[in-house]
């Protein structure tokens, strides 16, 4: 069957690829990855492809503050589907060692 309107993207695949994405990007202090460490605060996929990512840092003075966002957006804009992706980050709610994942906590000798 034919259909005339446009095309349904899939948001939950899509934010699935974007969330695996996320896991690819470092802080370069840290030897965990930004999404273990419990940094990304939300992510939300429209479905016109436009992906909007809300997240902080460690700290207002960390030095990658400056290319964490614009690596972020090189490579979520590189999935395919996404149209836009928007990095927004926020201080409140402040970060804390306990935003990290079991694996980060260990990875990190934490326990």
């Amino acid at each position: 069957m034919e259909t005339n309107g446009p095309a349904t993207l899939d948001t939950e695949s899509l934010e699935s690829r974007v969330t695996e994405m996320l896991h690819t990007v470092y802080d370069p202090e840290i030897p965990v990855n930004i999404y273990e460490l419990g940094l990304i605060y939300g992510v939300t996929v429209e479905p016109t492809g436009k992906v909007e990512i809300r997240m902080t840092l460690t700290s207002p003075a960390c030095p990658a503050a400056q290319y964490i966002p614009v690596e972020i957006e090189g490579k979520i804009n590189a999935i395919a589907g996404v149209t836009e992706t928007k990095v927004d980050v926020v201080w409140d709610p402040p970060w804390n060692p306990s935003r990290m994942s079991e694996a980060a906590k260990l990875s990190l000798g934490m326990f």
